[in-house]
């Protein structure tokens, strides 16, 4: 699936945070929260998700992840969880700053040199 903006796949790994599936649907008041913006902004990002095909949404109803949206929100969340603990627990970066920079990489890196990274990490044992 080609990428998107770094602010629309905040939107699916936020979702999928909070607990979002194809089964499960999350309010937008909910992703407005945790990712500090107004219900507006997410209501924008919801009618381009949806445009993808990504997320379903009933006029003003949850938000419900399609399968292909909940694999992409999925991925992006792992990114950020291992570039994360690798940031913390192999290079001590403090939690806050590996947090926002563990972000800022996951949008960034291809799919590609992710995984040759996570099979580099992967022999390390760490």
């Amino acid at each position: 699936m080609e990428k998107m903006s770094m602010s629309h796949e905040d939107y699916l790994e936020a979702m999928v945070m909070l607990g979002g599936t194809t089964q499960q649907s999350v309010r937008s008041v909910d992703v407005a929260n945790k990712l500090g913006v107004s219900k507006a902004s997410v209501n924008k990002a919801v009618s381009v998700l949806k445009e993808r095909g990504l997320v379903e949404q009933p006029y003003y109803g949850d938000i419900t992840l399609t399968e292909s949206g909940y694999e992409y929100g999925k991925s992006v969340l792992e990114r950020h969880e291992l570039l994360y603990a690798f940031l913390t627990k192999a290079l001590g970066i403090p939690e806050e700053r590996a947090y926002d920079e563990a972000c800022q990489m996951e949008h960034a890196i291809s799919d590609e040199s992710m995984e040759r990274w996570v099979s580099y990490v992967k022999n390390l044992n760490l």
